[in-house]
């Protein structure tokens, strides 16, 4: 996408500084830009890589102090100008594919306007499919499945049968949505499968990463609120509630009937038990098992966990530990020396 600096800051509704004219044709990283690339400074720590910066424009945030005779640009939020520059030059036309002659849709399934079902994909009965749908190579959406207009089903993805997808979801390759839920009662003798009659419901605008896991509930839903993404190797348990715009990061996983509020952050290898609450906007840090509900806003870590300051400074003093041990072992010997003496 060929713009120019002056265009560039309309479409951004920045402020410029800087030739107006002239034109940029790539994006880069601030080492890598040359004078036809647009390039970002989102984190402060690398405004040092400014001063050698070759890049035609760099966006940069309102207040950020630049090196005399650098074009920039200036917004409120450098890396979501960076988002919205990259979209719109990867941004293609859609072109409809139809049905392709090898893949397999039930007569009594229902297609939105211009969908792309493609080559091996399954759409079965009574399954309705929004305007624009797009269902790639292997995919299965089983009967009665409803998927909203504008969603895109990657590579082997398998929806179980009555499951709702809503409007502009992406779903990533291998994901699995619907299986039965993880319900089991002993008998004495052997584990008596409790039946998953329940279903999962994913509102609009939500994005899935490769291989998660979304079992449904055992006799309701299980629920994934608008603007939910998750990473990839996520696992969401039946009858889990995930709130609005949650940030779930790789390998996380969700015990049953948890309930997650708006906002949400859990990083890497999070573990969090079942019929737990967590509040509105807190964040867990990486690698944490969550053992009891969270009150809205907590920032914790740790397993398990404990406000993170603190668990920063427990793993400080973790390293710690033989010294504070060789020192405890001396003050004894000494205590044992006076002692021996009176």
């Amino acid at each position: 996408m060929k713009i120019s600096l002056g265009q560039l800051a309309l479409l951004l509704d920045g402020s410029l500084e800087g030739p107006a004219e002239r034109e940029v044709s790539g994006i880069k990283g601030l080492e890598e830009a040359g004078s036809a690339d647009i390039s970002f400074l989102a984190n402060p720590k690398y405004a040092p890589l400014l001063n050698s910066c070759q890049a035609g424009v760099v966006l940069v945030s309102q207040d950020q102090k630049t090196p005399e005779g650098l074009a920039v640009i200036r917004v409120e939020n450098p890396y979501l100008a960076y988002a919205q520059v990259l979209t719109k030059a990867t941004a293609k036309p859609y072109e409809p594919l139809g049905v392709h002659p090898k893949a397999v849709v039930e007569p009594d399934a229902v297609l939105g306007a211009d969908c792309s079902i493609h080559a091996l994909a399954y759409v079965g009965a009574g399954a309705e499919l929004g305007d624009r749908v797009v269902v790639h190579p292997g995919a299965y959406l089983g009967p009665g499945v409803k998927v909203g207009s504008d969603t895109v089903i990657h590579a082997n993805v398998a929806v179980y049968h009555g499951c709702t997808i809503g409007s502009r979801c992406i779903i990533h390759g291998g994901t699995v949505i619907g299986a039965d839920g993880y319900g089991f009662v002993f008998d004495g003798e052997r584990h008596f499968k409790i039946p998953q009659i329940g279903t999962v419901q994913i509102d609009d605008d939500v994005e899935l990463g490769a291989g998660n896991t979304v079992d449904r509930s055992s006799n309701s839903r299980t629920w994934i609120q608008r603007g939910v993404k998750t990473d990839d190797q996520v696992h969401i348990a039946h009858s889990c509630v995930i709130g609005e715009n949650c940030l779930l990061v790789a390998q996380v996983g969700i015990s049953g009937s948890s309930k997650l509020g708006k906002g949400v952050v859990l990083g890497g290898k999070v573990g969090v038990g079942g019929h737990i609450t967590i509040g509105d906007g807190a964040m867990v840090g990486g690698g944490s098992g969550v053992a009891q509900s969270l009150e809205a806003g907590e920032v914790v870590s740790g397993y398990p966990v404990m406000p993170h300051r603190l668990w920063l400074r427990t793993r400080g003093l973790v390293k710690r530990l033989p010294e504070i041990f060789s020192r405890v072992k001396k003050l004894e010997a000494r205590l044992d020396q006076r002692e021996a003496k009176e």
